[in-house]
């Protein structure tokens, strides 16, 4: 079993049938079955002999193996306890792989890492796959570049433009830190359980600098955060939801220049990092 390809479905149940494992839907334990999705994964993240990997939910390792086999030291984070005698059998091959039970969302991911960069490689469970994009993104990491496999829905909010339906908070904030694209999409029969959706992996570069000019970070995802609170009123009234007066919020939008008549899903990067400039230098001019 060691020298076989674990991302195969003749593999996937033969350990799932050895160890017992009953996969989680509470987990959103789906595991590749597919080692063409695996490659085509581990290409995306442009990985040398040598290169740090944090993985997320290796599940019984089939992306593992994966990442294992082109040289990168892997350090892959587990939640579920079941997994660890599972993995500790299909990956005795990889001395390059490192398995660590814990919530990737509450380990302290620097001093796993060795405070060095790293590459974020990982086939996402559903359910959670939002908070632990940003997390890692918003702790300013030393993230190089972040692969992910995520429900194709998601992946087309990260790319999304304004003006579309899938733009959003999400969106803003995937394009303030990195330069996404979608690598490929990816069948349910590609898992095993099959999802009842199509996934898609991205590939999602940081920036050495985000593309727009910011006074503060925390001003300019409060104008996001509003510009998407309400998506059909108007920015003007969504921004009520900050707790600002009325006359504020005219002085804000006046101040950037920015109609306020428009609806918030309409805004590019650059115009909210206007917003929250603006925000930001009344702000100061009132303490």
């Amino acid at each position: 079993m060691i020298e076989s390809v674990i991302a195969s479905p003749e593999v996937v149940h033969y350990i799932c049938k050895r160890f017992g494992i009953q996969m989680s839907k509470k987990l959103g334990q789906n595991f590749l079955i597919k080692r063409t999705v695996v490659d085509k994964i581990v290409q995306a993240a442009e990985l040398d002999a040598g290169d740090a990997v944090l993985e997320v939910g290796p599940g019984i390792g089939t992306l593992t193996q994966g990442l294992a086999q082109s040289g990168a030291n892997v350090t892959s984070v587990e939640l579920d306890r079941r997994l660890l005698e599972v993995l500790d059998t299909t990956l005795e091959a990889y001395d390059n792989v490192r398995i660590i039970h814990g919530d990737v969302l509450k380990v302290n991911i620097p001093e796993l890492m060795d405070h060095k960069p790293f590459k974020v490689v990982a086939n996402l469970p559903y359910y959670i796959t939002t908070p632990i994009i940003m997390s890692l993104l918003e702790s300013k990491l030393p993230i190089e570049r972040l692969v992910v496999m995520v429900q194709k829905e998601v992946a087309e909010r990260m790319i999304a433009k304004p003006g579309t339906k899938m733009y959003g908070a999400l969106s803003v904030a995937v394009q303030y830190y990195t330069d996404p694209y979608i690598v490929i999409d990816v069948p349910p029969k590609a898992f095993l359980p099959a999802p009842e959706v199509t996934s898609a992996v991205i590939c999602c570069p940081l920036r050495s600098e985000p593309p727009v000019k910011v006074h503060s970070e925390a001003y300019f995802f409060r104008a996001v955060k509003a510009g998407f609170a309400q998506r059909r009123k108007t920015f003007s009234n969504t921004m009520k939801t900050t707790g600002l007066s009325k006359e504020k919020i005219e002085a804000i939008l006046a101040k950037a220049n920015i109609d306020g008549s428009r609806r918030g899903e309409t805004f590019t990067l650059d115009e909210f990092a206007l917003i929250g400039n603006a925000w930001y230098e009344l702000d100061q001019e009132d303490k």
